[in-house]
């Protein structure tokens, strides 16, 4: 069940707005008239620029600098939330976390930025959404022909186990 959540989540089947309070960028980004790739760029922000949450849209969040507003592409910002933002996290690493490596304490998480514990624990299966992506499955024999035209090259690679 948890699996079919995160999924879920992952697909954009979860409505997530994360609008309100702020964020810093993680890297030189630009800041976008429209939450479009091809739109206009306003301004480019340098990393660790703090900038106001105002909304959401798909992958884009637009937030308001100091001397200007505009869209940034929402893996571009990191979150901060209350006490979590003195310490720099947004706490969704906890949340996912997957793996400790080393004797460097460092963590590879996955997560989903953007949605609260609260949304993940209610979030709803979308059948029809499911079904709907299904339309873009394709045959081995389609998967081989696009690689052959794109002149890609043939690697090995094992089938997952669907966590059984």
């Amino acid at each position: 069940m948890k699996k079919l959540l995160l999924l879920c989540a992952l697909l954009g089947f979860v409505p997530a707005v994360w609008a309100g309070g702020y964020a810093n960028t993680l890297r030189t980004t630009e800041l976008k008239a429209k939450p479009y790739t091809d739109s206009q760029t306003l301004a480019t922000l340098p990393q660790r620029t703090r900038v106001e949450v105002l909304a959401r849209k798909s992958g884009w969040t637009q937030v308001k600098t100091a001397t200007a507003s505009g869209w940034v592409k929402m893996l571009s910002l990191k979150l901060e939330t209350g006490a979590q933002a003195k310490r720099g996290d947004n706490g969704l690493g906890t949340l996912f976390n997957v793996a400790s490596t080393g004797r460097s304490g460092s963590t590879v998480t996955t997560g989903v930025r953007g949605l609260s514990e609260e949304q993940l624990t209610n979030a709803k299966p979308d059948p029809q959404a499911l079904q709907d992506a299904k339309r873009y499955v394709v045959s081995r024999e389609e998967a081989q022909r696009y690689a052959a035209e794109g002149k890609l090259n043939a690697q090995s690679v094992g089938y997952l186990n669907g966590g059984q």
